[in-house]
């Protein structure tokens, strides 16, 4: 019996040890898969840092095109940017610098030159061409279809939490849908791969890939009321991305002023403002015309809104200026007569023309000057001389409000 129940303790602690044995190989087969995975990825992945209006924004990029040279994004990475610095992994010895100021350090040699060449603001992905290559670099494989949920997957990113860059992490697949929601970037509307993972600002952009190594989705932000959950963009609205016509990304306000060879001032509210002579007239007030900070748009349509004050009125315009106004918006070539009122009780008289965020700069000034000389004309008729006195008074009220 008891020569019985030793054997039995043998085998139990047979098997056991043969388990624990499997369980070692099989989670060490795991690490050496998911290496073997950012190893691939490696050379596809870049930094991406990028201008606009005075603030540098930080993210992640995947090189999807090498004749064409072209790394994929987030549109909220580059925003109203027209170029980009670039960085690929400095590999050595096999493996990745990976500290941040490294590549601070020598942007002269390390830093590639890019342009933003597309943007889809519905997908949030963005498309940046490269003035070069190095010789290290690898277009990233991608899958022939989503991943789906339960499956593993792995993502390199360059979180702005931490001096290190291309830095990985995994988690799993919780669900793939479509998805509509608004960001700081504006309204959404693409496949969702919804994961568990934890993915930090400057991962957006980054790639998100399945264990053998493929693209599966690019990732672009979390979930702010819960915990480890992350959005990325489905393979497939990359693909649709990459074939159809690119929409040039908006140029900043202040490029689009400074090619019209505009001087401007920044008003304290952050518009764009410049002053135009009357040609007609030494003694006459200049003429401020204001170009907007914020570019509304609606699905691929970009604009930004240059208006003027003519005047600020106590009471509402009568029903014979109304009736010109009417009459004037008829027969203007561009742009439109508006009132509002301000906080004061005040009625502002506004003409506002709307204008493609990649107007040329020819446009952009042509359009000024005639917002600018049709409101001067405009005052002669439609607001008492002592009501356009009064014009200035609430102009920074309102644009501040």
């Amino acid at each position: 019996m008891k020569n019985l129940v030793k054997s039995r303790t043998f085998i139990a602690r047979s098997v056991f040890s043969a388990s624990l044995l499997c369980s070692l190989v099989a989670g060490l087969s795991t690490v050496n898969a998911d290496n073997e995975v950012y190893k691939k990825a490696l050379p596809s992945t870049v930094w991406v840092l990028a201008k606009s209006a005075g603030e540098t924004s930080s993210g992640t990029g995947v090189l999807v095109d090498a004749e064409r040279k072209l790394v994929i994004t987030n549109f909220h990475v580059v925003g109203e940017a027209r170029a980009a610095v670039i960085f690929f992994p400095d590999i050595k010895n096999g493996k990745a610098v990976v500290t941040r100021q490294h590549y601070l350090d020598n942007v002269k040699t390390l830093g590639i030159r890019g342009r933003v060449l597309g943007v889809d603001r519905k997908r949030d992905l963005a498309l940046v061409e490269l003035d070069k290559l190095p010789e290290e670099a690898i277009v990233i494989p991608m899958a022939s279809e989503s991943a789906g949920p339960g499956e593993n997957v792995e993502s390199i990113g360059n979180p702005g939490t931490t001096d290190a860059l291309w830095v990985y992490t995994s988690g799993t697949v919780r669900s793939v849908y479509q998805k509509t929601f608004r960001t700081g970037a504006g309204e959404h509307d693409f496949k969702v791969v919804e994961t568990q993972a934890p993915i930090n600002s400057g991962d957006s952009g980054g790639p998100v890939l399945n264990s053998n190594g493929e693209l599966v989705a690019i990732s672009q932000a979390i979930a702010p009321n819960a915990r480890l959950v992350s959005y990325s963009i489905d393979i497939s609205e990359v693909k649709v991305f990459l074939a159809s016509p690119w929409k040039p990304a908006p140029l900043p306000a202040t490029d689009m002023l400074e090619k019209a060879e505009l001087k401007y001032t920044v008003h304290k509210s952050g518009h764009l403002e410049v002053e135009f002579d009357d040609a007609d007239s030494k003694d006459a007030a200049k003429q401020s015309v204001f170009l907007t900070k914020e570019v509304e748009y609606f699905e691929r349509a970009d604009v930004r809104k240059i208006w003027t004050l003519a005047a600020t009125l106590k009471q509402a315009p009568d029903s014979e200026t109304t009736l010109k106004l009417l009459e004037q918006n008829a027969r203007t070539k561009l742009g439109a007569w508006m009132v509002e009122k301000n906080e004061q009780g005040d009625f502002m008289l506004l003409y506002c023309v709307k204008i493609d965020a990649t107007a040329s700069p020819d446009a952009v000034k042509s359009t000024m000057e005639y917002v600018a000389k049709l409101t001067r004309t405009a005052k002669k008729e439609l607001v008492p001389k002592e009501e356009v006195k009064t014009a200035s008074q609430t102009l920074d009220a309102w644009l501040t409000k």
